[in-house]
């Protein structure tokens, strides 16, 4: 029998992704899709060959035998939509940020206990392959005690909701800071006890919220680490997206980039530069693990706790910048 799963929301540009990699694995089924944007959820369901349901409660019905979803709606509606989940006894892979607030995501990793569901949060960039290779090396002691990081979460503004703090719960260092800060924990199996930040909203003053932001961390084992989360590419950029890192142990020193990968392309039609990836997808790999833990009962690799520790990181960035003082962590 197929592993049937779900989409809640087609809100986040992920959605199509998560959708794609369904489609593209033997055994899983896309059984629903169900958006509070009736019409964008009918959409979605018609181009990947599915239903779509008026109502969370009509998708979990249980005659539709719906086993996991995939919460990718605005970022201040994960909790609603995981809640919905968690009451019908469905596991859940929710889109990062776990949530906007502490109180959210607390109420969410309770909730998903108390439902004896899993949470998992969509952390991809564990998934390439250069990120494996600089873990394996970590892990294996070649870099010796990691003493400093510098990171690098720089992209393009997606534009829509995403700039509206309202729906969003901040700009780009919400946006881009939880990823680097989820490679860094898993490299260093440590957390944030301080961090600082400088936040601006220095590419497009128009923006209602920031998009750039310079934070400084210090991990509970004596590591410093920085990070650019920002939304400073142009639109004409090459490639969306970036997360690089540069480590500095003891005993040496390792540089990555998990968008190394690609094929430098030139279009004919108009004149666009384009980097084009190729290699391991890690989209696919994250929901095709989602996938197997709903069928096996595995536990998720990727926690809602892992979720709350990065976001917290963020709002804590947050702070500091509105007081120029570091903000202490965990907060309370």
């Amino acid at each position: 029998m197929a592993t049937r799963l779900s989409i809640m929301s087609f809100a986040h540009l992920h959605a199509d992704f998560y959708a794609g990699a369904i489609a593209a694995l033997p055994d899983v089924e896309l059984a629903g899709v169900w958006d509070d944007n009736p019409q964008r959820g009918k959409d979605a369901a018609a181009k990947y060959g599915t239903e779509f349901f008026s109502t969370p409660e009509e998708l979990f019905a249980p005659e539709n035998e719906i086993q996991g979803t995939i919460v990718t709606s605005e970022n201040v509606k994960h909790k609603r939509d995981v809640l919905a989940a968690c009451e019908a006894g469905v596991h859940i892979l929710c889109e990062k940020p776990i949530s906007t607030n502490v109180v959210d995501a607390r109420v969410m990793i309770a909730e998903a206990e108390r439902a004896g569901v899993q949470l998992m949060i969509a952390f991809p960039c564990r998934y390439t392959a250069a990120f494996g290779q600089l873990l394996r090396a970590v892990r294996n002691g070649e870099l010796g005690e990691i003493i400093a990081i510098k990171g690098t979460n720089r992209g393009q503004n997606p534009g829509g909701w995403f700039d509206d703090p309202s729906l969003a719960g901040g700009g780009s260092v919400i946006d881009h800071t939880v990823h680097v800060v989820d490679l860094m924990r898993v490299l260093l199996d440590q957390e944030v006890i301080k961090v600082y930040a400088e936040i601006d909203t220095a590419f497009n003053p128009a923006l209602p919220c920031d998009d750039a932001g310079i934070l400084t961390m210090n991990f509970e084992g004596g590591c410093v680490a920085t990070l650019d989360a920002s939304w400073s590419r142009p639109g004409n950029y090459p490639i969306w997206g970036d997360v690089t890192m540069e480590l500095i142990g003891t005993k040496g020193n390792a540089s990555v980039d998990l968008f190394v990968e690609h094929v430098d392309t030139w279009r004919s039609g108009d004149g666009s530069y384009l980097w084009e990836p190729y290699g391991d997808d890690a989209n696919a790999a994250l929901i095709a693990e989602f996938a197997e833990c709903v069928a096996t009962g595995a536990p998720v690799p990727i926690t809602g706790y892992d979720g709350l520790k990065a976001m917290e990181v963020a709002l804590g960035a947050y702070r500091a910048a509105e007081t120029s003082e570091p903000n202490d962590l965990p907060l309370p």
